[in-house]
């Protein structure tokens, strides 16, 4: 299949949308139940523009800064390729971690980069599904693009299940694709990448960093805050006492 679209990085505040097919443009027009991660295209695609979008280095260098100085367990939450463990990895060298994710493709990934690295456990799990209780607990859980894709409401129990895993001192990081504010800046976050309104990705969940900081708050985690934000995508975190 050929690519749905590619980003291509221009040096500029802007990512330049490169559409090489129409096949976005027919998924999303069949409605936003479609979850496009079940298609390895789909998978394979995002992995060859992830390193194009925009400030997205900016985002992952604010989140390592933001981890225990001490992280022996370490969760990743929709890891894709390991990227963002990766770079967790680089910065935290000492302890473990665990990748979770649930497209074939991505945990495909995932095994052959961290082959070589006893360290780190790959487990498939979806996070439409309650965090599986034999993960443990974790000094730090981190994610990258992931949960937007799932309900508002399993949004807020997933935030719920992150707390309970989080030992005393544990820090919960998401660097996530949040909703505008208003229809307009939406609009300009899709003209910066030119991306049309009618090829958004249909399996998208979009919600507002305050909401979901209000709810970390609610939930118990403390020092809750946005720490680095670019148009729709953000970093918030909260600690666990």
């Amino acid at each position: 299949m050929r690519p749905i679209f590619r980003i291509v990085s221009d040096g500029a505040d802007c990512g330049r949308i490169d559409f090489s097919s129409t096949h976005l443009h027919s998924v999303a027009m069949c409605g936003s139940d479609i979850n496009l991660w079940d298609s390895a295209a789909h998978a394979l695609e995002y992995l060859a523009r992830a390193d194009s979008i925009p400030h997205r280095t900016e985002g992952e260098a604010e989140l390592l800064e933001w981890l225990p100085r001490r992280s022996a367990r370490v969760l990743d939450l929709g890891s894709g390729d390991g990227r963002l463990l990766a770079l967790v990895r680089l910065a935290r060298p000492e302890g473990n971690a665990v990748a979770l994710d649930f497209s074939e493709t991505m945990l495909g990934r995932l095994r052959a980069r961290f082959a070589d690295d006893p360290a780190i456990t790959v487990v498939a799990h979806d996070l439409n599904q309650p965090l599986p209780h034999s993960l443990g607990s974790f000094d730090a859980i981190v994610s990258s693009f992931a949960i937007h894709h799932v309900t508002h409401e399993r949004k807020r129990a997933l935030y719920e299940e992150v707390y309970g895993r989080l030992r005393s001192g544990g820090v919960f990081c998401n660097l996530e694709h949040v909703a505008s504010p208003t229809r307009a800046l939406h609009e300009q976050f899709l003209a910066c990448l030119q991306v049309g309104p009618d090829r958004e990705d249909p399996s998208n969940k979009l919600l507002d960093v305050e909401t979901q900081l209000t709810w970390l708050r609610a939930i118990g985690f403390t020092d809750v805050d946005c720490h680095w934000k670019w148009r729709e995508l953000a970093l918030f975190a909260g600690a666990r006492r």
